[in-house]
């Protein structure tokens, strides 16, 4: 498992999707910069000391940020509440990519449930 992968994922998608998508790895990468980069259950992911912190998949008409664990949103209940969202999944438009801010919180409350 490579960042080639999700090169590849990223590849294979239209804009806005490959763009916005693209923006959020690099969000990512910033808060957590030596996280392997791998495919996890299909879609793009990041694991911290071999377990998956974060990733994002993107569908028809939403992209989704997928925390893997379904304790990391109630914990930022305020900062979500404009979004839709289930436990496991975090939707936003495919030309709006998630805030830096948002995504660095994400990150930080699910390190903090590992």
């Amino acid at each position: 498992m490579t960042a080639a992968e999700i090169d590849e994922y990223l590849k294979q998608l239209d804009e806005p999707k490959r763009s916005t998508l693209g923006q959020l790895r690099r969000d990512i990468l910033a808060v957590i910069p030596d996280a392997e980069q791998c495919i996890s259950y299909a879609v793009p992911g990041f694991k911290v000391a071999g377990e998956t912190i974060a990733g994002f998949a993107a569908f028809k008409n939403h992209l989704s940020y997928l925390p893997h664990s379904g304790s990391v949103f109630p914990e930022l209940a305020e900062e979500l509440a404009g979004y839709q969202k289930s436990a496991g999944a975090l939707r936003f438009p495919v030309d709006q990519p998630l805030a830096a801010d948002l995504v660095r919180k994400l990150i930080t409350v699910r390190l903090e449930l590992t």
